[in-house]
Protein backbone atom coordinates (compact mmCIF):
# COMPACT_ATOMS: atom_id res chain seq x y z
CA UNK A 1 0.00 0.00 0.00
CA UNK A 2 1.28 3.61 -1.13
CA UNK A 3 2.23 5.88 1.70
CA UNK A 4 0.87 8.98 2.51
CA UNK A 5 3.45 10.68 0.83
CA UNK A 6 3.39 9.13 -2.09
CA UNK A 7 -0.39 9.49 -2.15
CA UNK A 8 -0.17 12.97 -1.72
CA UNK A 9 2.15 13.07 -4.86
CA UNK A 10 -0.01 11.63 -6.78
CA UNK A 11 -2.73 13.46 -5.72
CA UNK A 12 -1.14 16.49 -6.67
CA UNK A 13 -0.29 15.20 -9.84
CA UNK A 14 -3.15 14.06 -11.28
CA UNK A 15 -5.70 16.33 -9.79
CA UNK A 16 -4.61 19.58 -10.80
CA UNK A 17 -5.84 20.82 -7.36
CA UNK A 18 -2.96 23.23 -4.99
CA UNK A 19 -1.82 21.51 -2.27
CA UNK A 20 -3.87 23.42 0.25
CA UNK A 21 -7.24 22.32 -1.65
CA UNK A 22 -6.35 18.70 -1.10
CA UNK A 23 -5.88 18.89 2.37
CA UNK A 24 -9.17 20.30 2.77
CA UNK A 25 -10.49 17.78 0.87
CA UNK A 26 -8.59 14.86 2.42
CA UNK A 27 -9.45 14.28 5.96
CA UNK A 28 -7.02 11.61 6.98
CA UNK A 29 -4.89 9.38 4.90
CA UNK A 30 -1.98 7.12 5.43
CA UNK A 31 -1.27 3.14 4.65
CA UNK A 32 -1.45 -0.08 6.05
CA UNK A 33 -1.42 -3.73 5.38
CA UNK A 34 -3.76 -4.94 8.47
CA UNK A 35 -6.91 -6.43 7.47
CA UNK A 36 -9.87 -7.92 9.29
CA UNK A 37 -9.56 -10.75 11.69
CA UNK A 38 -12.25 -13.06 12.31
CA UNK A 39 -15.25 -12.22 14.83
CA UNK A 40 -17.81 -13.94 16.72
CA UNK A 41 -21.23 -14.26 15.69
CA UNK A 42 -22.44 -12.78 19.54
CA UNK A 43 -23.60 -9.00 19.14
CA UNK A 44 -21.44 -6.42 20.91
CA UNK A 45 -21.86 -4.11 23.87
CA UNK A 46 -22.63 -1.30 23.29
CA UNK A 47 -21.56 2.30 26.17
CA UNK A 48 -23.60 2.06 28.94
CA UNK A 49 -25.71 4.43 29.19
CA UNK A 50 -25.24 5.48 32.39
CA UNK A 51 -21.57 6.52 31.35
CA UNK A 52 -20.37 9.55 29.33
CA UNK A 53 -18.61 7.97 26.19
CA UNK A 54 -15.73 8.78 25.47
CA UNK A 55 -15.67 9.93 21.16
CA UNK A 56 -12.87 9.79 18.62
CA UNK A 57 -14.31 12.18 16.08
CA UNK A 58 -11.94 11.11 12.22
CA UNK A 59 -11.41 14.12 9.71
CA UNK A 60 -12.09 16.47 12.53
CA UNK A 61 -10.88 19.71 11.01
CA UNK A 62 -13.25 19.10 7.68
CA UNK A 63 -17.01 21.40 7.48
CA UNK A 64 -18.39 19.09 10.65
CA UNK A 65 -15.92 18.27 12.79
CA UNK A 66 -14.89 21.12 14.86
CA UNK A 67 -18.51 21.69 15.50
CA UNK A 68 -19.48 18.25 16.19
CA UNK A 69 -16.91 18.51 18.99
CA UNK A 70 -18.00 21.76 20.39
CA UNK A 71 -21.13 20.09 20.81
CA UNK A 72 -20.42 16.62 22.02
CA UNK A 73 -18.05 18.06 24.48
CA UNK A 74 -21.02 20.03 25.92
CA UNK A 75 -22.90 17.31 26.86
CA UNK A 76 -20.15 14.95 27.76
CA UNK A 77 -17.53 16.93 29.00
CA UNK A 78 -14.22 18.35 27.02
CA UNK A 79 -11.90 15.82 27.84
CA UNK A 80 -14.52 13.25 26.62
CA UNK A 81 -14.59 14.57 22.80
CA UNK A 82 -11.16 14.14 20.50
CA UNK A 83 -10.62 15.60 17.44
CA UNK A 84 -8.16 14.32 15.24
CA UNK A 85 -7.00 14.95 12.03
CA UNK A 86 -3.53 14.92 9.41
CA UNK A 87 -3.47 18.19 9.53
CA UNK A 88 -2.30 21.02 12.63
CA UNK A 89 -4.97 22.85 13.89
CA UNK A 90 -5.83 26.22 14.68
CA UNK A 91 -4.84 27.96 17.64
CA UNK A 92 -8.65 28.19 18.93
CA UNK A 93 -9.32 24.51 17.66
CA UNK A 94 -6.01 23.18 19.85
CA UNK A 95 -7.07 24.99 23.05
CA UNK A 96 -10.90 24.44 23.14
CA UNK A 97 -10.01 20.42 23.98
CA UNK A 98 -8.03 16.96 23.13
CA UNK A 99 -6.83 17.17 19.38
CA UNK A 100 -4.36 14.63 18.01
CA UNK A 101 -2.81 12.88 14.87
CA UNK A 102 -4.95 10.27 13.79
CA UNK A 103 -4.33 8.40 10.83
CA UNK A 104 -6.95 6.54 9.20
CA UNK A 105 -5.23 4.15 6.64
CA UNK A 106 -2.61 3.72 9.41
CA UNK A 107 -4.46 0.48 10.87
CA UNK A 108 -1.75 0.24 14.21
CA UNK A 109 -1.97 4.11 14.72
CA UNK A 110 -5.51 4.10 14.62
CA UNK A 111 -6.37 1.14 17.21
CA UNK A 112 -3.51 2.23 19.40
CA UNK A 113 -5.67 5.75 19.60
CA UNK A 114 -8.69 3.68 20.49
CA UNK A 115 -6.93 1.47 23.12
CA UNK A 116 -4.81 4.27 24.86
CA UNK A 117 -7.80 6.95 24.88
CA UNK A 118 -10.54 3.93 25.58
CA UNK A 119 -12.43 5.16 23.23
CA UNK A 120 -16.51 3.78 23.30
CA UNK A 121 -17.97 6.55 20.48
CA UNK A 122 -16.07 6.94 16.86
CA UNK A 123 -17.63 9.33 14.40
CA UNK A 124 -15.76 8.55 10.46
CA UNK A 125 -15.83 12.31 9.15
CA UNK A 126 -12.48 11.61 7.19
CA UNK A 127 -13.67 11.35 3.65
CA UNK A 128 -12.24 12.87 -0.44
CA UNK A 129 -15.84 14.57 -1.30
CA UNK A 130 -17.37 14.44 -4.52
CA UNK A 131 -15.54 17.01 -7.27
CA UNK A 132 -12.28 16.07 -5.62
CA UNK A 133 -12.85 12.51 -5.75
CA UNK A 134 -13.81 12.90 -9.35
CA UNK A 135 -10.43 14.34 -10.50
CA UNK A 136 -8.49 11.97 -8.39
CA UNK A 137 -10.30 8.79 -8.04
CA UNK A 138 -6.72 6.44 -6.74
CA UNK A 139 -6.81 8.57 -3.87
CA UNK A 140 -10.88 8.80 -3.06
CA UNK A 141 -10.90 4.80 -3.00
CA UNK A 142 -8.25 4.48 -0.85
CA UNK A 143 -9.49 7.52 1.68
CA UNK A 144 -13.09 6.15 1.60
CA UNK A 145 -12.86 2.75 1.24
CA UNK A 146 -9.78 1.12 2.85
CA UNK A 147 -9.81 3.97 5.53
CA UNK A 148 -13.71 2.92 6.08
CA UNK A 149 -12.54 -0.83 6.70
CA UNK A 150 -9.99 0.32 9.02
CA UNK A 151 -13.01 1.95 11.14
CA UNK A 152 -15.35 -0.94 11.11
CA UNK A 153 -12.74 -3.45 11.63
CA UNK A 154 -11.29 -1.25 14.85
CA UNK A 155 -14.92 -0.77 15.63
CA UNK A 156 -15.86 -4.27 15.78
CA UNK A 157 -13.02 -5.66 17.76
CA UNK A 158 -12.97 -2.99 20.12
CA UNK A 159 -16.98 -3.01 20.92
CA UNK A 160 -17.61 0.78 19.42
CA UNK A 161 -20.73 2.70 18.71
CA UNK A 162 -19.79 4.23 15.00
CA UNK A 163 -21.29 6.41 13.07
CA UNK A 164 -20.44 6.84 9.34
CA UNK A 165 -22.25 9.38 7.41
CA UNK A 166 -23.64 8.81 4.17
CA UNK A 167 -24.96 11.59 1.41
CA UNK A 168 -27.31 12.49 -0.94
CA UNK A 169 -24.56 11.70 -3.44
CA UNK A 170 -25.39 7.92 -2.39
CA UNK A 171 -28.15 8.18 -5.15
CA UNK A 172 -27.90 8.35 -8.65
CA UNK A 173 -29.74 9.25 -11.62
CA UNK A 174 -31.93 5.96 -11.90
CA UNK A 175 -32.97 6.89 -8.28
CA UNK A 176 -36.11 8.88 -7.69
CA UNK A 177 -35.55 12.35 -7.25
CA UNK A 178 -38.35 14.38 -5.81
CA UNK A 179 -38.19 12.43 -3.33
CA UNK A 180 -35.29 9.83 -2.89
CA UNK A 181 -36.92 7.27 -0.59
CA UNK A 182 -34.83 5.41 2.14
CA UNK A 183 -35.31 2.65 0.07
CA UNK A 184 -34.63 2.57 -3.46
CA UNK A 185 -32.30 1.97 -6.39
CA UNK A 186 -28.99 3.95 -6.10
CA UNK A 187 -26.54 3.33 -8.16
CA UNK A 188 -24.57 6.73 -8.14
CA UNK A 189 -21.86 7.25 -11.09
CA UNK A 190 -19.19 9.15 -8.94
CA UNK A 191 -16.25 7.16 -6.65
CA UNK A 192 -17.51 9.67 -3.77
CA UNK A 193 -21.10 7.82 -3.99
CA UNK A 194 -20.13 4.68 -4.59
CA UNK A 195 -18.20 4.60 -1.89
CA UNK A 196 -20.97 5.89 0.16
CA UNK A 197 -23.34 3.39 -0.40
CA UNK A 198 -20.27 0.86 0.12
CA UNK A 199 -19.84 2.34 3.68
CA UNK A 200 -23.73 1.55 3.91
CA UNK A 201 -24.25 -2.29 2.77
CA UNK A 202 -20.86 -2.85 5.08
CA UNK A 203 -21.92 -1.13 8.06
CA UNK A 204 -25.28 -2.57 7.75
CA UNK A 205 -23.33 -5.92 7.26
CA UNK A 206 -21.30 -5.57 10.47
CA UNK A 207 -24.13 -4.96 12.44
CA UNK A 208 -25.96 -8.03 11.29
CA UNK A 209 -23.00 -10.41 11.12
CA UNK A 210 -20.95 -9.24 13.95
CA UNK A 211 -23.52 -7.15 16.23
CA UNK A 212 -22.06 -3.72 15.07
CA UNK A 213 -23.29 -1.01 16.70
CA UNK A 214 -23.23 1.22 13.22
CA UNK A 215 -25.53 4.31 12.64
CA UNK A 216 -25.64 6.70 9.79
CA UNK A 217 -27.52 9.54 8.36
CA UNK A 218 -27.83 10.57 4.53
CA UNK A 219 -26.90 14.10 5.22
CA UNK A 220 -28.29 16.52 2.68
CA UNK A 221 -25.78 19.53 0.86
CA UNK A 222 -24.74 21.16 4.36
CA UNK A 223 -24.03 24.62 4.97
CA UNK A 224 -22.12 26.34 7.71
CA UNK A 225 -20.49 29.76 7.95
CA UNK A 226 -17.23 28.52 10.35
CA UNK A 227 -15.57 26.45 8.07
CA UNK A 228 -13.99 26.81 4.28
CA UNK A 229 -16.04 24.78 1.47
CA UNK A 230 -14.07 21.24 0.69
CA UNK A 231 -14.55 20.19 -2.96
CA UNK A 232 -18.03 18.96 -3.18
CA UNK A 233 -20.76 19.82 -5.18
CA UNK A 234 -22.89 21.80 -3.15
CA UNK A 235 -20.58 23.64 -2.05
CA UNK A 236 -22.07 26.95 -4.06
CA UNK A 237 -24.39 27.60 -1.23
CA UNK A 238 -21.90 28.05 1.03
CA UNK A 239 -19.75 30.13 -1.26
CA UNK A 240 -22.74 32.11 -2.06
CA UNK A 241 -22.72 33.89 1.61
CA UNK A 242 -19.39 34.96 1.72
CA UNK A 243 -19.47 36.32 -1.58
CA UNK A 244 -22.71 37.88 -0.72
CA UNK A 245 -21.36 39.95 2.58
CA UNK A 246 -17.64 40.55 0.88
CA UNK A 247 -18.53 41.50 -2.65
CA UNK A 248 -22.25 41.84 -3.81
CA UNK A 249 -21.29 39.49 -6.49
CA UNK A 250 -21.04 35.52 -6.84
CA UNK A 251 -20.42 33.53 -10.43
CA UNK A 252 -22.63 30.10 -9.64
CA UNK A 253 -21.00 27.21 -11.30
CA UNK A 254 -24.58 25.30 -11.18
CA UNK A 255 -27.72 26.41 -13.26
CA UNK A 256 -30.17 28.51 -11.66
CA UNK A 257 -32.81 25.78 -11.55
CA UNK A 258 -30.62 23.12 -9.81
CA UNK A 259 -32.52 21.75 -6.75
CA UNK A 260 -30.67 20.27 -4.02
CA UNK A 261 -31.77 19.20 -0.85
CA UNK A 262 -30.10 21.39 2.30
CA UNK A 263 -29.52 21.53 5.42
CA UNK A 264 -28.05 24.57 8.16
CA UNK A 265 -25.02 23.13 10.08
CA UNK A 266 -27.19 23.24 13.51
CA UNK A 267 -29.93 20.65 12.43
CA UNK A 268 -26.99 18.26 11.22
CA UNK A 269 -25.40 18.42 14.64
CA UNK A 270 -28.19 17.84 16.38
CA UNK A 271 -29.32 15.10 14.13
CA UNK A 272 -25.59 13.51 14.67
CA UNK A 273 -26.12 14.06 18.06
CA UNK A 274 -29.61 12.69 18.58
CA UNK A 275 -29.17 9.34 16.62
CA UNK A 276 -26.00 8.68 18.75
CA UNK A 277 -27.67 8.84 21.84
CA UNK A 278 -30.54 6.83 20.62
CA UNK A 279 -30.84 3.28 22.36
CA UNK A 280 -30.05 0.86 19.71
CA UNK A 281 -33.88 -1.03 20.42
CA UNK A 282 -35.34 2.17 18.48
CA UNK A 283 -33.65 2.27 15.48
CA UNK A 284 -34.80 -1.23 13.20
CA UNK A 285 -32.69 0.62 10.99
CA UNK A 286 -29.19 1.73 10.46
CA UNK A 287 -29.22 4.13 8.13
CA UNK A 288 -31.47 7.50 7.95
CA UNK A 289 -32.85 10.11 5.39
CA UNK A 290 -32.42 13.06 6.92
CA UNK A 291 -34.06 16.00 5.42
CA UNK A 292 -34.91 20.20 5.92
CA UNK A 293 -35.42 21.83 2.77
CA UNK A 294 -34.42 22.16 -0.81
CA UNK A 295 -33.95 25.02 -3.46
CA UNK A 296 -32.51 26.05 -6.46
CA UNK A 297 -29.62 28.98 -6.71
CA UNK A 298 -31.92 31.29 -8.38
CA UNK A 299 -34.60 30.39 -4.94
CA UNK A 300 -31.24 31.15 -2.73
CA UNK A 301 -30.42 34.41 -4.67
CA UNK A 302 -33.57 35.95 -3.99
CA UNK A 303 -33.89 35.07 -0.56
CA UNK A 304 -30.28 36.82 -0.10
CA UNK A 305 -31.94 39.45 -1.94
CA UNK A 306 -34.22 40.66 0.76
CA UNK A 307 -31.51 41.29 2.87
CA UNK A 308 -29.15 42.55 0.26
CA UNK A 309 -31.00 43.95 -2.78
CA UNK A 310 -28.00 45.01 -4.50
CA UNK A 311 -26.99 41.15 -4.41
CA UNK A 312 -26.06 39.56 -8.39
CA UNK A 313 -25.20 36.30 -9.22
CA UNK A 314 -23.88 35.02 -12.88
CA UNK A 315 -23.76 31.62 -13.74
CA UNK A 316 -20.46 29.58 -15.30
CA UNK A 317 -21.82 26.20 -15.33
CA UNK A 318 -19.49 23.47 -14.28
CA UNK A 319 -20.19 20.68 -16.57
CA UNK A 320 -18.48 17.87 -14.02
CA UNK A 321 -20.43 19.44 -11.04
CA UNK A 322 -23.64 19.41 -12.92
CA UNK A 323 -23.36 16.13 -14.26
CA UNK A 324 -23.21 15.01 -10.55
CA UNK A 325 -26.27 17.57 -8.98
CA UNK A 326 -28.14 16.07 -11.73
CA UNK A 327 -27.82 12.57 -10.65
CA UNK A 328 -28.81 13.66 -7.31
CA UNK A 329 -32.06 13.87 -5.66
CA UNK A 330 -33.77 16.85 -5.44
CA UNK A 331 -35.35 15.84 -2.08
CA UNK A 332 -34.70 13.55 0.51
CA UNK A 333 -38.15 11.62 2.30
CA UNK A 334 -37.51 11.27 6.02
CA UNK A 335 -40.47 10.22 7.92
CA UNK A 336 -38.89 6.73 8.96
CA UNK A 337 -36.47 9.19 11.25
CA UNK A 338 -39.01 11.32 12.57
CA UNK A 339 -40.75 8.14 13.37
CA UNK A 340 -38.02 6.10 14.72
CA UNK A 341 -36.01 8.69 16.83
CA UNK A 342 -38.04 12.29 16.54
CA UNK A 343 -36.00 13.83 14.09
CA UNK A 344 -37.05 17.55 13.10
CA UNK A 345 -35.57 20.23 11.52
CA UNK A 346 -35.81 23.55 13.22
CA UNK A 347 -34.58 25.71 9.93
CA UNK A 348 -36.01 26.62 6.86
CA UNK A 349 -35.02 28.70 4.18
CA UNK A 350 -35.15 31.95 5.40
CA UNK A 351 -34.18 31.08 8.31
CA UNK A 352 -31.03 29.74 7.19
CA UNK A 353 -30.19 32.72 5.27
CA UNK A 354 -31.03 34.80 7.86
CA UNK A 355 -28.35 32.66 10.39
CA UNK A 356 -25.39 32.82 7.79
CA UNK A 357 -25.48 36.42 6.95
CA UNK A 358 -25.74 37.59 10.28
CA UNK A 359 -23.15 34.35 11.45
CA UNK A 360 -20.71 35.96 8.20
CA UNK A 361 -21.35 39.62 9.11
CA UNK A 362 -20.79 39.83 12.54
CA UNK A 363 -17.32 37.14 11.97
CA UNK A 364 -15.96 39.76 9.05
CA UNK A 365 -16.57 42.90 11.68
CA UNK A 366 -14.85 40.93 14.64
CA UNK A 367 -11.95 39.79 11.92
CA UNK A 368 -11.59 43.95 10.86
CA UNK A 369 -11.31 45.06 14.19
CA UNK A 370 -8.87 42.98 14.95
Amino acid sequence: MMLVTQLLRGALKHSGSSGEALMTAVRGISSSPHRFAAFGRTPLPSCPDSDHPKILITGGLGQLGVGLAKLLRKQFGKNNVILSDIRKPPNHVYHNGPFIFSDILDFKNLEEIVVNNNISWLVHYSAVLSAVGERNVTLAKEVNITGLHNILDIATKHALRVFVPSTIGAFGPSSPRDPAPELCVQRPRTIYGVAKVHAELMGEYYHHRYGLDFRCLRYPGIISADSQPGGGTTDYAVQIFHAAVKSGCFECYLRSDTRLPMMYIDDCLRATLEILEAPAETLPSRTYNISAMSFTPHDLTQEIQKVLPDFQVTYNVDPVRQAIADSWPMALEDSTARRDWGWKHEYDLSELVQAMLTHITAGNQLAQAN
